[in-house]
């Protein structure tokens, strides 16, 4: 499994089994800087049942608007450069058929997908999702050091920094 798409599994709300998908994927994804913090994401997750991971999904990717996973609000805020970043985005997307998953077209969800899929991926992307994973890593290090998901934000970023 590609690397972006391994990511954005590990993005979804969880549910039985990923867990298990989650260990399967990182033992086919190769070894390097993503793949080792990954590991770390599915160390800790490793560790919470089911309902405990579900909470901390929630707590982290749905309730903390500062540390949203929005590429656009990360950069732009709710801003005009964001809307238009969404539409280009979801042109994207659909021309590639990738679900978004019921996500706006700049959550981390889809925009793992669109890069596991792109063969030249939107020249801009790579810059704008740098400087959100830089805020989202910040802003998770300052409220909760010890989230899982800052280990997920991290190999997005080493990922970015690979390819």
């Amino acid at each position: 499994m590609n690397i972006y798409a391994l990511l954005a599994q590990s993005l979804v709300y969880p549910y039985p089994g990923l867990l298990d998908e989650l260990q399967a994927g990182a033992a086919a994804a190769g070894k390097g800087p993503a793949q080792r913090k990954f590991a770390a994401f599915i160390k800790q997750i490793g560790r919470l049942s089911v309902t405990e991971w579900e909470e901390l999904a929630t707590r982290t990717l749905d309730l903390s608007p500062a540390a949203a996973p929005y590429v656009g609000f990360q950069v732009w805020g709710e801003s005009y450069q964001r809307g238009a970043f969404m539409a280009q985005l979801n042109r994207a997307l659909a021309e590639l058929g990738i679900d978004r998953a019921g996500e706006l077209p700049d959550h981390l969800v889809p925009v793992l997908r669109y890069l596991a899929a792109a063969d030249q991926p939107l020249p801009e992307l790579a810059e704008h999702l740098k400087t959100a994973l830089e805020r989202m890593i910040a802003i998770l290090q300052e409220k909760d050091r010890r989230n899982p998901y800052l280990h997920v934000y991290e190999a997005v970023l080493a990922a970015l920094i690979q390819h």
